[in-house]
């Protein structure tokens, strides 16, 4: 929607962030996803990618010129995906193509960490996002197996060589599950984790899917956990 003033002048116009995947399929087996439930058949192309792009805007009428910000936030994990992702990058980013600035483009990864350094060293200005989910290994790595590969510790590690080589604020997903990771200690371990550094967290409560068996944190054990963080400095 769009908005004018007296005189014509546009003073507002709606924002499209456009979700799209990487994969059909998943092989992460995160513990509170059921995207992933069915597992991995096979990894998208670089066209495929960009023709999600152009199915939504056509089927939404959003004008070729709006400008739009894209997350890789769909199935799969982007940077198991590394080379057709990166083409895809370079050819959306391509003013011939379709010219979206890479501060514009939000990759969410559950943290392979060689990749975050190749991502790191093409120094893309895109923003990076880490479904995190946990203060510690324990927890980490009983709801997402990736973290039996790439502990917390080399994982934040990562990201601080990535928030300091590029500029760019790490943000970090955090999906609150009642009496699994939503506690106060939870909150308090998780700001001293991120102490420091320029990151953002964002909190999510589990959406309650059958087949998960995972119940959403109460709304108060929600702000609680946002006030810790608040209060210690963290954005969130």
């Amino acid at each position: 929607q769009e908005k004018v003033d007296e005189d014509g002048k546009l003073v507002h116009h709606t924002k499209y962030t456009i979700c799209i995947s990487s994969q059909v399929g998943c092989k992460i087996g995160c513990a509170f996803c059921l995207t992933g439930k069915d597992g991995f058949k096979r990894n998208l192309s670089a066209g495929e990618i960009t023709a999600q792009i152009l199915m939504i805007k056509r089927d939404n009428q959003i004008a070729e010129n709006r400008r739009v910000n894209i997350v890789y936030m769909g199935m799969g994990e982007p940077l198991d995906n590394f080379d057709n992702v990166i083409d895809f990058l370079y050819n959306v980013n391509n003013e011939n193509g379709l010219n979206i600035s890479m501060r514009n483009i939000t990759i969410s990864t559950c943290g392979v960490v060689p990749r975050i350094y190749d991502l790191m060293n093409l120094d893309l200005q895109l923003t990076l996002t880490i479904s995190l989910h946990a203060p510690n290994d324990k927890i980490r790595s009983n709801t997402m197996p990736i973290n039996n590969k790439y502990g917390i510790a080399e994982l934040l590690c990562a990201c601080k060589e990535y928030a300091k080589k590029t500029g760019r604020r790490v943000s970090f997903e955090y999906t609150l599950i009642n009496n699994v990771n939503d506690s106060k200690e939870n909150a308090l371990e998780l700001a001293s984790k991120l102490k420091g550094m320029n990151a953002h967290v964002n909190l999510i409560p589990v959406n309650d899917v059958k087949e998960r068996g995972n119940v959403r944190s109460s709304k108060q054990a929600i702000m609680n956990f946002q006030n810790v963080l608040k209060n210690h400095g963290i954005n969130a």
